[in-house]
């Protein structure tokens, strides 16, 4: 022992103290807020040999939309925007932001197996990412942590801002809800990365296990088919939008949004959309949503993308459709998917709000990893 220690026996203490944190903190696992994206380029050739019987929204090929889109745009035009749009031009100190939001404390979501179904809450994760927990029951709508939402890691749109809650962080996941197959909305690292930890069912549209390994639980269903889950029910709902992950696969598979249904009120995820007459049959059919999570984001230019998302002038109008309780604004500020700015579909969507009646309910924007008590 050193003199220094003799004198002062507490500083090999200390030092010993410091060193074992040191060591316990090697060995806290990482906590992910991103993950790289899962190889799978092999979708943007592969065509699924799926058949379904015709419907209303199938024609016996491929699926259709129930409002056809009036402007005859077509493929060519999308790919002519595709190929010529600046892909980056959002602005902002995004490490300065990330860094902010890691500095900042905030609340985790528990585990809540003694919690009455009358208790809700959702926390808002990022784009289309939503916690939602019902009582004792968590669902997950579209997990995506990947880092980039493509076929391959390094490619495509890139996340500017971490997922508001780590994967380790989350609670059981007792269900996934998978709106559809795009590659913003399908993201096979987080599923596989959930699978691992919690082999939870998967609900989503007609055709979409084609692109899930096959060890995964997928429950497919057609819009307005059910399935009970415990105490809830989960509806498959109509959406006005379009699948596919590559050239040979539009709308091969179904796309659409869920109810979760309770007796203390229905959660409604509108999944990826367009605006349509289908927000009034959901409230026709369900009633009015407790709480809806309505996208506001991607929305430009409007000559191609009015049928397929919805700006958020057009989630106000569904907001109304809906006689939501109140809303939750999701599919913005994560990834730069189209020509809007980033915080254009925020300033819009209060634009739209305070031009409407103080008595209307409230639609909400939340940061990630923030939380809605309902």
């Amino acid at each position: 022992m050193s003199k220094q220690s003799e004198l002062n026996p507490s500083v090999d203490s200390r030092l010993l103290t410091s060193n074992e944190k040191t060591k316990n903190l090697k060995q806290t696992p990482p906590l992910h807020y991103q993950i790289k994206t899962m190889d799978c380029v092999s979708h943007t050739w592969s065509k699924p040999n799926l058949k379904f019987i015709a419907t209303d929204h199938h024609n016996g090929q491929r699926f259709t939309n129930l409002v056809k889109a009036q402007e005859k745009l077509g493929r060519w035009d999308l790919l002519k925007w595709i190929m010529s749009r600046k892909s980056q031009t959002w602005t902002g100190d995004f490490e300065a932001e990330t860094k902010e939001f890691f500095a900042t404390q905030k609340a985790l979501p528990e585990e809540r197996p003694l919690a009455p179904m009358s208790d809700w809450q959702i926390w808002y994760i990022g784009h289309a990412t939503v916690l939602i927990q019902i009582g004792p029951y968590n669902f997950l709508t579209d997990p995506v942590w990947a880092e980039h939402v493509s076929p391959k890691q390094g490619y495509g749109p890139k996340r500017v801002i971490p997922a508001g809650i780590a994967l380790e962080q989350l609670p059981q996941i007792h269900a996934v809800l998978l709106s559809h197959n795009h590659y913003d909305h399908m993201d096979l690292a987080s599923l596989t990365w959930l699978h691992k930890k919690f082999a939870m069912p998967i609900y989503t549209g007609l055709g979409n296990s084609y692109y899930l390994p096959k060890a995964f639980h997928v429950i497919e269903m057609d819009w307005w088919q059910s399935a009970l889950l415990h105490q809830l029910r989960i509806v498959y709902t109509p959406a006005q939008h379009g699948s596919g992950r590559g050239a040979r696969d539009q709308n091969l598979a179904l796309w659409g949004g869920f109810s979760i249904v309770s007796e203390h009120g229905h959660c409604f995820f509108a999944g990826d959309t367009g605006y349509g007459p289908h927000f009034k049959e959901i409230q026709k059919r369900l009633g009015s949503p407790r709480i809806a999570l309505l996208p506001i984001g991607a929305y430009e230019p409007r000559s191609l993308l009015r049928h397929m998302h919805m700006n958020p002038q057009d989630a106000f109008h569904a907001h109304v459709d809906l006689q939501a309780r109140r809303s939750l604004a999701i599919h913005y500020r994560t990834f730069q998917l189209t020509d809007e700015a980033r915080e254009q579909p925020e300033l819009d969507l209060h634009h739209a709000m305070k031009n409407s009646s103080k008595l209307m309910n409230p639609i909400y924007c939340i940061r990630e990893g923030r939380r809605l008590i309902v």
